[in-house]
């Protein structure tokens, strides 16, 4: 055991939900579309956080879209909680991906 790091000996592996939204520019979309998105951001870390079933990790804004990232030992329960909230976001066209377990395997949900 190297005992300058204190890591621990397995760790399960850490899921994802990865959002994914269209806005109306090919930039960074409106100054009424961040406002939405950053309310519904914070939204999301709040219930999410509430729900004990991971964290929001943060944002991208660029080329006409912004994606969102959460992750959690359980993707599935952490889109659970997550759904709503990113179902309400007007942006379109959407998707979530999750990504699950230690081999990574993704799933898509259209929004």
């Amino acid at each position: 055991m190297d005992t300058l790091f204190d890591l621990p000996e397995s760790e399960a592996p850490e899921e994802a939900v990865i959002a994914r939204y269209r806005l109306s520019d090919d930039a960074y979309g409106s100054p009424a579309e961040r406002e939405a998105f950053f309310d519904a951001e914070r939204t999301l870390s709040a219930a999410v956080e509430a729900a004990g079933v991971g964290d929001v990790d943060g944002n991208e804004f660029g080329a006409g879209e912004v994606v969102l990232y959460a992750y959690g030992p359980d993707a599935a329960a952490l889109f659970k909680v997550m759904e709503p909230a990113l179902r309400g976001l007007p942006f379109r066209p959407a998707h979530v991906v999750l990504r699950q377990g230690s081999q990574e395997t993704e799933s898509r949900v259209d929004l």
